[in-house]
């Protein structure tokens, strides 16, 4: 487990944003994570699946240099090594990634491990295996994520939330829209790519949202 307090984790990832430089272009990763740092969001993950893993070293510590000027966590997706090597606040694998156990050996006691799960058992699983905090992976349908089967719903975020004491993080197709019984139904934090685009999310929810005037 990391050395970071629950308390933390839980206000920081609050609103948790995930990179996909595919949807930003012809902005960057970095002029993007700018913006909803500015924002107020205080968690981001960055996650690329296209880019070789030496030429997204430059990029990652980068971001890592901007998430520390907003006392923000910076997360790196199914890369262990170079979330240890630069210095990340930690790192997130999914079932298809790096076996958990093995995320924790490289990243040592103290860096923030998440995993993405779909079901009770692997919520219960990942517990085991070290982790800071499961995300529940697919909750509504999501353009960013076609390969999923279907949605986990409110009922799956349920039967996960039973699973495990640990934070839960929901992710796929949240929105402003949903995000009150998305927390009802026992999610502690939001994530996704596409709230990027919904500033009345990351002003309700995120954890240094400018307050609304009037």
């Amino acid at each position: 487990m990391s050395t970071i307090p629950r308390e933390d984790l839980l206000r920081l990832m609050r609103v948790y944003f995930v990179t996909d430089p595919r949807l930003f272009r012809p902005r960057t990763v970095e002029e993007t994570c700018r913006d909803v740092l500015l924002a107020g969001v205080r968690t981001i993950q960055l996650r690329d699946k296209e880019t070789p893993p030496g030429d997204l070293l430059p990029v990652a510590r980068r971001l890592r240099s901007l998430c520390l000027d907003f006392d923000a966590l910076f997360i790196i997706n199914d890369d262990p090594e170079t979330a240890a090597r630069i210095g990340a606040h930690g790192v997130h694998t999914g079932q298809g990634d790096i076996p958990a156990s093995e995320a924790r050996r490289i990243i040592g006691p103290d860096l923030i491990m998440g995993v993405s799960v779909r079901t009770p058992w692997e919520a219960a699983q990942a517990e085991r295996a070290g982790a800071d905090y499961v995300a529940a992976n697919g909750v509504f349908s999501t353009p960013t994520k076609p390969d999923l089967d279907s949605p986990l719903g409110l009922e799956g975020v349920r039967q996960i939330r039973a699973a495990t004491s640990l934070p839960l993080v929901a992710i796929g197709g949240i929105s402003s829209e949903n995000a009150a019984e998305v927390l009802a139904a026992g999610a502690d934090c939001l994530a996704g790519v596409r709230i990027r685009w919904d500033g009345d999310l990351i002003s309700r929810f995120a954890p240094a949202a400018a307050p609304a005037v009037g």
